[in-house]
C-alpha cells in the first residue's frame, strides 16, 4: 500500500509536467492504475469535491499558491521520492533472494 501511495506522490510532485503513463512507467505500473490510484486518493482528500460558493478562479489561485514557489524545489522533492521508491524496492528484492 505505502509503495502506491509513493507512487501517487511521484506523479502530483510533477506537477502536471509528467503523464500518468511516464511516472506508471518508472515505478513499473500502468498508467490508466495510476490515474485511478490518483483519482482515489483525491476523493479520500476530498479534492474531488468543489464548494458551491468558491469560482474557477479562486481554485486557480489556491492551485497558484500551493504549487511550489521553486522549480529546483518540485525536482528536489521528485528525486527523493525515486529514491525511497528504489530503496524499498532494493529492500523487497534483497528478502526475496534470502528465500
Amino acid at each position: 500500500m505505502e509503495f502506491r501511495n509513493y507512487a501517487v506522490a511521484l506523479y502530483r510532485v510533477a506537477g502536471g509536467k509528467r503523464t500518468y503513463a511516464v511516472v506508471a512507467a518508472d515505478v513499473g505500473a500502468t498508467g490508466e492504475t495510476l490515474r485511478s490510484r490518483v483519482r482515489q486518493a483525491d476523493e479520500v482528500a476530498g479534492r474531488g469535491q468543489v464548494r458551491g460558493d468558491e469560482t474557477a478562479e479562486d481554485r486557480g489561485e489556491e492551485l497558484a499558491r500551493l504549487r511550489p514557489s521553486s522549480a529546483g524545489c518540485a525536482r528536489q522533492k521528485e528525486w527523493e521520492l525515486e529514491c525511497e521508491i528504489l530503496r524499498r524496492a532494493a529492500q523487497y528484492f534483497a528478502k526475496e533472494m534470502r528465500a
